[in-house]
C-alpha cells in the first residue's frame, strides 16, 4: 500500500496493522521519529529500524517481510520491478504487509492525502489541535473503484478518525486569518 508520501497516515495505518503483531519494521524512513511513531501506537521496544538499505534494498526488504509483520518503507528507497514481483511473493507467503510512503509499484492500494484544514487556530492564533485531511484510495482488485472519506490524522483528541459533521465546522481552513503580535 502507498500513503501518498504523508507521515502521518502512514504511522497511523502501520499502528492498526502492528496492533496484533510482535514487531514491525522500517527501511529508509528517515523523517520516522520515535515520539512520532510512539505516539501513533507503535510499540518502539518492537520496533526495527534500517534507516538506510543501500544498494541491496530489496534483499533487505525481502528478510525483512520474512520475518516482520508490518514493514514500512520510505520513499526514497528504490528497487527494480522484477525484486518487486518477488517481494509480493515473499508478502503472500509470509502473510507481511509493507506499507511504502510514498508511490510504491505493484501496490494493491494507492492513498492520497489532501490537506483540508487544522483545528485551533481561530483567528490567527492558537495551538494546532488538529489536522482535517481527504484521503482518496484507488488501486487494482477490490480497490478498483475510488473510495474518499475526510479523516482527522490526528484529530482534537490526538487520535486518527473519521470527521463528523459537527466537529467539521470548527476546523479553520487553510486561508490565512488575521494576525496580531501577542507578548
Amino acid at each position: 500500500m502507498g500513503t501518498g508520501g504523508d507521515l502521518p497516515l502512514l504511522l497511523a495505518l502501520a499502528a492498526l496493522a502492528a496492533a496484533d503483531s510482535v514487531a514491525w519494521a522500517a527501511v529508509g524512513v528517515p523523517e520516522l521519529g520515535g515520539l512520532a511513531a510512539a505516539q501513533a501506537g507503535l510499540d518502539l521496544a518492537t520496533g526495527l529500524v534500517v534507516s538506510d538499505p543501500g544498494p541491496r534494498a530489496a534483499q533487505v526488504l525481502a528478510v525483512l517481510l520474512e520475518s516482520v509483520p508490518v514493514v514500512l518503507v520510505g520513499a526514497s528507497v528504490r528497487v527494480p520491478e522484477r525484486a518487486v514481483r518477488r517481494l509480493r511473493a515473499v508478502m503472500r507467503r509470509s502473510g507481511a504487509v509493507l506499507l511504502a510512503a510514498g508511490r510504491w509499484p505493484g501496490a494493491d492500494v494507492q492513498l492520497r492525502v489532501v490537506p483540508v484544514g487544522w483545528a485551533g487556530v481561530g483567528r490567527g492564533h492558537g495551538l494546532l489541535r488538529g489536522r482535517r485531511v481527504t484521503v482518496t484510495a484507488g488501486g487494482r482488485g477490490a480497490a478498483a473503484a475510488p473510495r474518499s472519506a475526510e479523516l482527522w490524522l490526528p484529530g482534537p483528541d490526538g487520535l486518527v478518525g473519521m470527521v463528523e459533521r459537527g466537529t467539521a465546522e470548527a476546523v479553520v481552513s487553510g486561508a490565512r486569518a488575521d494576525l496580531r503580535v501577542v507578548g
